[in-house]
């Protein structure tokens, strides 16, 4: 099947590596023809803008929710279907809710490994679960199809100034041609290695930042009760050992005013991506007694009602109640059921 992304050179796009990355003041030089980008919620709206003013390439894009895709029309992202940018584009990014929906995508009826052809890239930029990562790395080979695996890290508001942290596994030459086009909505592009490693080590981010939201909701509540006022303790966390990002951010933003709005990342997800932090704990023989303690807590937010809630909304549970008991919590499979394109943070 050939490509109407007026490549030209008879080599596929992802076995030749683009030359430089984008900046605010120019676009990238890259190999491929024709981006499509599958998912523009909270997070993949701003990164495909960038990736369409900064990348040198046109972008196709498709949501279930119109709204964004009407957006991104003013900056020249056409908007098309999941079987259109399938048979059309060169490289493809994904960003979605969850393992379950890039699995679908990916390998659903209908999906892009059915309609995809030789040398075509896929990039899912989700939080995916590392045994599904490395199972679809495997299946796109198979079809001579190339996959990097490259979640990104940082906040919304690092979406939307282009300044994502972005660690990336796969080999050596597809991250070199991929490169380019990651640093038009990052600052930040490591090589974690071979497909699956960009996972590691996204998952392993958010359990160690949720840990430390965790500690923080927990001190807050022991301090106010103890007769500490939370902002002098908050001050002299910043001022000694315990200061962090997730203190400046998660703790003085959320957690120390109790402010904990819808639409921003929730409890629901922060749950699902530790939940693949205990299964990957689980695959490589390791009994994460932290991040199951946490998947308990999330658990008990749900319950309570508060899993639209922003993530630090966890502090709830020791300020309206007295915490929960670390349990076992239920891991779920991550080859279940597919999940609604819901927005991405």
């Amino acid at each position: 099947m050939s490509s109407a992304t007026g490549n030209t050179t008879g080599k596929s796009a992802g076995d030749t590596a683009a030359n430089s990355a984008g900046t605010a003041a120019g676009s990238a030089t890259t190999a491929f023809g024709l981006a499509g980008f599958i998912g523009t919620g909270v997070m993949g709206e701003p990164i495909c803008r960038h990736l369409a003013t900064r990348g040198g390439l046109p972008v196709i894009a498709s949501d279930v929710d119109p709204a964004p895709l009407a957006r991104l029309a003013a900056h020249g992202v056409k908007a098309s279907t999941i079987a259109q940018i399938s048979t059309g584009a060169d490289i493809i990014f994904l960003s979605l809710p969850s393992g379950a929906v890039v699995r679908e995508v990916i390998l659903g009826d209908g999906g892009l490994l059915a309609n995809g052809r030789r040398g075509q890239v896929i990039v899912d930029l989700s939080t995916s679960p590392f045994d599904l990562t490395t199972e679809l790395a495997q299946r796109c080979a198979e079809r001579g199809m190339r996959f990097a695996d490259a979640p990104v890290m940082r906040t919304r508001a690092a979406a939307e100034a282009g300044t994502l942290a972005v660690p990336v596994g796969a080999d050596p030459t597809l991250f070199a041609a991929i490169e380019p086009l990651l640093r038009t909505f990052a600052s930040e592009v490591m090589h974690m290695g071979k497909p699956g490693c960009g996972q590691v080590t996204k998952i392993l981010n958010n359990m160690v930042v949720y840990e430390t939201v965790l500690a923080l909701c927990e001190a807050r509540a022991i301090g106010v009760r103890a007769g500490v006022d939370p902002k002098t303790l908050f001050e002299a966390f910043a001022a000694g050992s315990a200061d962090s990002f997730a203190l400046r951010n998660h703790g003085f933003k959320a957690i120390l005013p109790q402010d904990f709005p819808e639409r921003a990342f929730p409890v629901s997800y922060a749950r699902k991506d530790l939940s693949y932090a205990v299964a990957l704990a689980d695959h490589v023989g390791v009994d994460a007694t932290g991040a199951r303690n946490l998947v308990a807590t999330f658990d008990a937010a749900i319950a309570s009602g508060w899993g639209d809630l922003y993530g630090p909304a966890i502090s709830l549970v020791f300020e309206k109640g007295g915490g929960t008991k670390a349990r076992d919590p239920e891991v779920p499979s991550t080859s279940g059921q597919p999940m609604r394109h819901e927005r991405d943070d």
